[in-house]
């Protein structure tokens, strides 16, 4: 059985209650409550949060919400994988178990049906123990330093970089936060997350708006009226 966790908790700092914040008039975490359900690649679409409030809105977008966290988890200092081995123990002690699971972080609206089905077969293909999606970085790290003390930009860039034009540098990813899916295989949950079974889902750069400020909203909203009218 298949698992995809939606975490939602309430006490968010940047930008207050930003996972049920609306978002072209559906609440953030909607986006991925319905982007998972229209995969139809899970047994079971879950939200996890410490609120009633946020878990009655998970509830009509249509998500199961079987229980609340725990205070310990809902803390800025809980990764999201402390949570994913909450939800899997609590359902172990309902008697449910689940053979693998995928963390659909609510800040990533942007994430397609498409990209859940497409990231799930190359997790198929490969008889992955883990896929993760990714981007393209915005900026190479090539192209990027500490400064000195001084401010000075003495080699900053090596000289064989700027040798080379933008295009031919190697491309360079980064992980954005969409899609995590991961393989059950042990009772104590230690996930091996970049080990020799994992795997990159890529997708693009637009796809990939990991909302944490009020800017990124905005950007959200206006990327979401543009397919909107333009298919």
């Amino acid at each position: 059985m298949n698992l995809a966790i939606i975490p939602a908790r309430s006490g968010t700092k940047g930008v207050v209650d930003k996972n049920i914040r609306k978002l072209h008039g559906k609440p953030l975490m909607g986006y991925s409550i319905e982007a998972a359900i229209k995969s139809e690649c899970f047994d079971e679409v879950m939200v996890s949060t410490d609120s009633q409030k946020y878990a009655d809105i998970a509830v009509s977008c249509g998500a199961k919400v079987p229980f609340l966290r725990s205070m310990e988890n809902s803390s800025d200092h809980a990764t999201s994988w402390d949570v994913v081995r909450e939800v899997l123990n609590r359902y172990r002690g309902q008697g449910v178990e689940f053979e693998m699971v995928t963390l659909l972080q609510p800040t990533s609206p942007l994430r397609t049906v498409d990209d859940i089905i497409s990231a799930y077969k190359l997790y198929k293909e490969k008889n992955a123990d883990f896929v993760a999606s990714v981007c393209e970085a915005e900026t190479s790290p090539l192209l990027c330093n500490i400064l000195q003390s001084d401010n000075s930009l003495e080699g900053f860039i090596s000289q064989k970089v700027l040798s080379k034009r933008r295009q031919d540098l190697p491309r360079y990813y980064q992980l954005n936060g969409a899609i995590f899916m991961c393989r059950i295989d042990d009772s104590e949950m230690q996930f091996d997350l970049y080990g020799k079974g994992s795997y990159a889902y890529i997708m693009s750069q637009e796809r990939s708006v990991d909302i944490d400020t009020e800017y990124d909203f905005f950007l959200a909203e206006q990327m979401i009226e543009h397919y909107s009218h333009n298919g």
